[in-house]
């Protein structure tokens, strides 16, 4: 009885302090799951049409580019397979499309567009960068031992079918007051692998000792960065922009194992510098090579294969396509929209149970001295 009581003080207390941070990330995730999907369907200029022609090379979409912008810095092009643009950073707030079938540059858009409104929403809390980090990284970690507290919170004393009924099923027909539990405690219940696994996730993108951790913990060995260097003295004559074309065709042709034509390239700006092509994009998972830039071969500080990584940075590989709901497409991203929206409304019935109960307490007291005071 006294962890239970530990137990239900700390979820109720801990549960009010986390609240808010709670409910904007559920809410922002839900967005965030299907910010492709709406992209897409909202931005017309993510499209294009081949008409049978080829994909042009990367140095033919920076040679419009720079037509168009004459004093801006191309620094990669990102292509997002057949029919669709491809999108240019440059030294700028804007994104540059291209239609890499004619070179035509088809749109600028602010990078400041309502989806980065999100992003910083549910990243930061739309606070500074290093406030925002630290509030949404220990919110999360409280609502992961939360969850944790409500599962034992919910636990039946008894399985019978009336305790039964009242952990596994909400009585919609009910008054509103036994809705609103209901939809805190059953929900929750039904939530809580996926609730988990998004906070799980999230926790090793916001915490650098938890990813160590959880590395570690699964059998991996942190090494040194390597750092991705060009040798200079092989070929310090190359011309770069052959050579980022070439990069690019070998991505494609030779590196690449899925959505091959998906592929961003970077322009190096210096000699030394390597050229980085990131490739294998699918189910929100990517392989990071870095090509020499005069003998194009593979650095070693490339990524492996997906599929040749060990279990521990397989976990680290796959984490942002767990977390955004992206490892299995539209049906895992329809259940982690859901799950999202039922993590953003248990602050909220859980306030409510709680003010309800307070609400209760004061009517009983005030009720009690009424009637010690009353005449005889």
């Amino acid at each position: 009885m006294t962890f239970k009581k530990i137990n239900a003080w700390v979820h109720l207390w801990f549960g009010i302090a986390s609240g808010i941070v709670v409910v904007i990330l559920g809410i922002t995730g839900c967005i965030l799951v299907f910010e492709q999907e709406i992209r897409s369907i909202s931005s017309p200029w993510f499209h294009a049409e081949s008409n049978g022609k080829a994909l042009l090379p990367p140095s033919k979409i920076q040679e419009a580019v720079l037509r168009s912008l004459p004093h801006k810095e191309v620094h990669s092009v990102w292509y997002h397979g057949e029919n669709h643009t491809v999108h240019v950073t440059v030294n700028s707030d804007s994104t540059v499309y291209v239609d890499p079938y004619t070179a035509k540059v088809v749109a600028m858009v602010d990078h400041e567009d309502f989806f980065h409104i999100v992003e910083e929403g549910h990243f930061y809390l739309w606070l500074p960068k290093e406030i925002g980090e630290q509030i949404v990284g220990w919110g999360t970690f409280i609502f992961f031992f939360l969850l944790i507290s409500g599962l034992i919170l919910w636990w039946p004393k008894r399985w019978n079918k009336k305790s039964r009924d009242q952990a596994f099923k909400i009585k919609w027909k009910a008054r509103f007051k036994r809705i609103n539990y209901d939809l805190h405690n059953v929900l929750g219940f039904y939530s809580i692998i996926i609730a988990l696994l998004l906070a799980f996730t999230g926790l090793m993108m916001s915490f650098q000792w938890f990813n160590k951790g959880v590395f570690w913990m699964s059998g991996g060995i942190d090494q040194p960065r390597i750092e991705a260097i060009s040798d200079t003295l092989s070929m310090p004559q190359t011309k770069m922009l052959v050579q980022v074309d070439k990069a690019w065709h070998k991505g494609i042709n030779q590196l690449a194992e899925h959505n091959p034509k998906d592929i961003i390239v970077s322009f190096p700006e210096k000699a030394s510098e390597a050229i980085y092509v990131c490739t294998d994009m699918f189910s929100g998972t990517w392989r990071d090579v870095y090509l020499d830039q005069h003998t194009l071969e593979v650095l070693p500080a490339s990524n492996k294969k997906l599929l040749d990584e060990n279990f521990a940075a397989l976990i680290r590989r796959v984490n942002y396509g767990v977390h955004v709901g992206a490892i299995g497409d539209l049906p895992t991203k329809i259940l982690f929209f859901i799950v999202s929206l039922i993590c953003a409304s248990l602050p909220i019935t859980g306030f409510y149970i709680w003010w309800g109960k307070q609400r209760k307490s004061r009517k009983k007291g005030r009720k009690i001295i009424k009637n010690t005071y009353q005449p005889a």
